[in-house]
């Protein structure tokens, strides 16, 4: 089951990592950011990661997907937010 406060804190925490993202030059922070955002899906609601990942395994961890990954993750959740 997917509530409305599981969908909040996964967007206030990946909105947030991803403006730090998207600006940032250091790899190093990019790569922590990553490392949060795999910490964050191991605890997260599984039935909310499976409906913004749409089938993908990969979703949110494969380093060469990640910045497209975390981009559409916020735009999914935020159309989630919309809807409930």
């Amino acid at each position: 089951m997917i509530t409305k406060d599981s969908i909040e804190a996964a967007y206030c925490f990946f909105h947030q990592k991803w403006k730090v993202y998207e600006k940032s030059n250091s790899s190093t922070q990019k790569d922590e950011i990553e490392i949060a955002i795999n910490s964050y899906i191991i605890q997260m609601n599984k039935d909310l990661y499976a409906k913004i990942a749409e089938g993908n395994d990969s979703y949110l961890l494969d380093h060469t997907t990640f910045a497209h990954d975390l981009s559409s993750s916020v735009d999914r959740l935020e159309r989630l937010l919309s809807l409930s």
